[in-house]
């Protein structure tokens, strides 16, 4: 029995999210074609010119656009941001800190804070659990 290796394909929005850039401001040929697993780690390895502006200039996607506020994807709808955004417009943001991305990022490293204490807490038990018994 020989087994016959297809190549696996997906779609243009899902590679668009794998390469971290917004699809609607890629080359019409990525957004109407299917990528390859092989064509995207070709891309991811020896991004071509037009992916190297797009992630440095952007539009970014918005969870490119929350991760570079440090802020969550629904603190970005929280402050009325819906839409992809530039490198620039992002930097003008960070530059007026505008008091609803203030909020937002307060919000966040409090997130952060309790995510480490509840690992903390659950490897301290893990650990008593592992300890034998008297």
């Amino acid at each position: 029995m020989t087994s016959h290796q297809t190549t696996q394909t997906m779609k243009p929005a899902t590679a668009a999210k794998k390469l971290g850039v917004y699809l609607e401001a890629t080359p019409a040929e990525f957004q109407e074609g299917v990528v390859s697993r092989s064509e995207l780690n070709a891309l991811q390895a020896d991004p071509p010119e037009w992916l190297q502006e797009l992630r440095r200039n952007g539009p970014h996607p918005r969870p490119v656009v929350a991760a570079k506020l440090g802020i969550s994807i629904s603190g970005l709808a929280r402050g009325g941001i819906t839409d992809a955004l530039t490198t620039e417009q992002i930097d003008a943001l960070k530059k007026d800190l505008p008091e609803w991305l203030q909020k937002e990022r307060a919000t966040q490293a409090e997130v952060r804070k309790e995510t480490v204490r509840i690992k903390e807490k659950n490897a301290e038990r893990s650990e008593q659990a592992d300890r034998p018994r008297s």
